[in-house]
């Protein structure tokens, strides 16, 4: 029964993320309620899969060893940021989600309900499809690649295929699907290393602004994706 149900789990994953697709391609707009759809999905996939708030990382009692080992990635990931940001004449303008608080919490909340789903959801299927559902407990820290027969593969995989459908449901947006297949792999890695996911909110809300701030806005349409992206490309015509 368990590879069936790793095969199931996976599909589960994959028909989530077509569902988001479709909401941002072709729900959104013409049937916006549609959204409703996101938060029963995932609230029904946590209860049948027995999710508990430490396998979900929605917890407390890791948030220094999920904070510390985070330090460094997003020490790069922020450096790398900014000396684009200086390279690209950026020191013009400010970074607004970083430094007005009513902006910053709201991205904040936006980039929680994106680790929910990235992580929470997505990471934590994909590592179950993966033969991780019995190897990885709270607190245990697996290797990226671990090594003998029992082990299903690395968690590199499904670290891999989180970030590329985390990044290709911000198509066509040209500066956040680099930056969301690199920084989504990083998150994932750490996820599934320290399950915890307030830092990891954190860090990309920080990461996010930084990522506005640094890149033109007529490259980035402002972080818009789907269709919106193109809809703010009719708006910088007309500025």
């Amino acid at each position: 029964m368990e590879f069936p149900v790793r095969a199931l789990t996976f599909v589960e994953a994959l028909l989530f993320s077509v569902v988001v697709a479709l909401f941002i391609w072709r729900w959104q707009a013409a049937h916006p309620l549609t959204w409703i759809i996101l938060p029963i999905w995932l609230t029904a996939s946590f209860l049948l899969h027995h999710d508990t708030p430490k396998t979900l990382g929605w917890r407390a009692d890791n948030l220094w060893p999920a904070t510390h080992q985070g330090l460094l990635l997003f020490g790069i990931y922020t450096a790398a940021v900014c000396v684009a940001g200086l390279a690209l004449g950026a020191l013009h303008r400010l970074p607004e989600h970083l430094i007005y608080p009513r902006r910053f919490l709201g991205y904040f909340a936006f980039c929680l309900l994106q680790q929910v789903a990235v992580n929470s959801y997505l990471m934590n299927r994909l590592l179950f499809a993966w033969g991780y559902s019995d190897r990885i407990h709270p607190g245990q820290k697996p290797s990226v690649f671990p090594e003998g027969p029992s082990l299903a593969g690395p968690v590199v995989v499904p670290a891999l295929l989180s970030s590329t459908i985390f990044a290709a449901l911000h198509w066509p947006n040209p500066v956040l699907i680099p930056v969301t297949l690199i920084g989504g792999f990083g998150m994932c890695i750490l996820f599934a290393r320290q399950r915890n996911i307030l830092p990891l909110t954190l860090g990309q809300a920080i990461l996010g602004g930084l990522v506005w701030w640094a890149f033109p806005i007529a490259w980035h349409h402002s972080m818009r994706v789907g269709p919106g992206y193109y809809s703010f490309a009719q708006r910088l015509v007309t500025w």
